[in-house]
C-alpha cells in the first residue's frame, strides 16, 4: 500500500558509474555518501569489484557487460537521472558499454572523473581504455576531472605543475568535453597552494567563447586523502543538478572536500591513508572535540 505522503517533491537524482571500494574511502561508496551528505538522491551502477582497503588495491574484478547495461536501464528507465557521474571503468569493452547506454538514454549531463589509477599507485585502466575513454565519452561529457598524472596519461606528456595546466586544459577541450577541471593536489607536499584549473565552453551571443578560472585554496596538512578526486567529482555532479552553474558548483565543491579534509584529520581508519570525513556537516562535534587536544 502507497503512502498517502506527497509524492511531488523531488531532488536532484545522482547516478554515480564507478567501481566498489570495499574499504568504504573512494568509488561509489564515497560517491553516495557525498550525493547524499548534499541532498541529492544517490543511485549506482557497479562496474567492477575491489578488493581495496587503506593500503591499496588487492584485486579487481570486472562486472559483466551485460549486467552493467541492465543496472543502467534499470536506473534510468524508473528513477531517471538529472545527472551521471562516471568514474572507474577498467576496460575498453566497459567503456563501450557504457557510452551506448547513456547515448541511448539521452543522457545530456555527464562529469566524467577518468580513473585510471589508485591512489596507492595500483593501475584502473590501461592505455587502451584510457583511449577508449577519450574517443568514446569526451564527446558526451559535460566536465572531465582528471588530476595531474590523469591528464598526464591522456595527452601522453608530462603536466608537472600549474604552469602546464592551461594548455593542458585546452587540449584536452579540443577533444570534445564541454569543460575540463585539471586538480593540482598531487604536487607533492612542499607545495602548500593547490592550484585547481577551470576551462569551459560558454555560448555568450550566439558565439561560443572558452572561459578559465583557477581556484587557489591551501592543502589541509594530513594523511587522510583517499578517495578527494572521486568525492570532488560527485559534489560538482550533485551542486550541478541541484542547479548551480559550473563555476559555482566547482568552487562550492572544492570547499566541501577541503571541509571534509579538514574534520578528517583526525580520523583513525585503517593502517594506511584514511578517508576524509565526508558527513562532517552533519557529526561534526566528535571529530572536533578531539583536534582540540591538539
Amino acid at each position: 500500500m502507497r503512502s498517502l505522503l506527497p509524492t511531488s517533491v523531488q531532488i536532484p537524482r545522482v547516478l554515480t558509474i564507478a567501481g566498489s571500494d570495499s574499504g568504504g574511502g573512494a568509488g561509489l561508496q564515497a560517491d553516495l555518501k557525498v550525493i547524499t551528505a548534499l541532498g541529492g538522491y544517490g543511485m549506482s551502477v557497479i562496474t567492477a569489484i575491489t578488493a581495496q582497503n587503506t593500503l591499496g588495491v588487492t584485486r579487481i574484478q570486472d562486472i559483466d557487460l551485460d549486467v552493467i547495461d541492465a543496472q543502467i536501464d534499470a536506473v534510468i528507465s524508473d528513477i531517471g537521472v538529472d545527472i551521471v557521474k562516471i568514474g572507474m571503468l577498467a576496460s575498453p569493452q566497459i567503456v563501450r558499454t557504457v557510452a551506448k547506454a547513456l547515448r541511448r538514454h539521452g543522457v545530456q549531463r555527464i562529469v566524467l572523473d577518468p580513473v585510471l589509477r589508485a591512489t596507492s599507485g595500483a593501475s584502473l585502466g590501461g592505455d587502451d581504455t584510457a583511449q577508449a575513454i577519450m574517443t568514446e565519452l569526451f564527446p558526451m561529457a559535460s566536465l572531465i576531472t582528471p588530476n595531474m598524472e590523469e591528464a598526464s596519461l591522456l595527452l601522453g606528456r608530462d603536466i608537472s605543475g600549474p604552469d602546464d595546466f592551461k594548455m593542458a586544459a585546452q587540449q584536452l577541450l579540443a577533444m570534445g568535453p564541454q569543460a575540463v577541471l585539471i586538480k593540482g593536489g598531487h604536487l607533492d607536499a612542499t607545495h602548500t597552494q593547490i592550484t585547481d584549473f577551470l576551462m569551459w565552453k560558454a555560448l555568450e551571443d550566439d558565439q561560443v567563447v572558452i572561459k578559465e578560472k583557477e581556484f587557489k585554496h591551501y592543502r589541509v596538512n594530513t594523511l587522510n586523502t583517499h578517495g578527494t578526486g572521486c568525492s570532488l567529482a560527485s559534489a560538482i555532479a550533485t551542486y550541478l543538478a541541484d542547479g548551480h552553474d559550473l563555476s559555482h558548483a566547482v568552487a562550492k565543491a572544492i570547499a566541501y572536500v577541503e571541509a571534509g579534509l579538514e574534520a578528517g584529520r583526525f580520523l583513525s581508519i585503517g593502517e594506511g591513508p584514511g578517508p576524509l570525513w565526508h558527513m562532517h556537516d552533519f557529526y561534526p562535534t566528535a571529530l572536533l572535540d578531539e583536534k582540540e587536544k591538539y
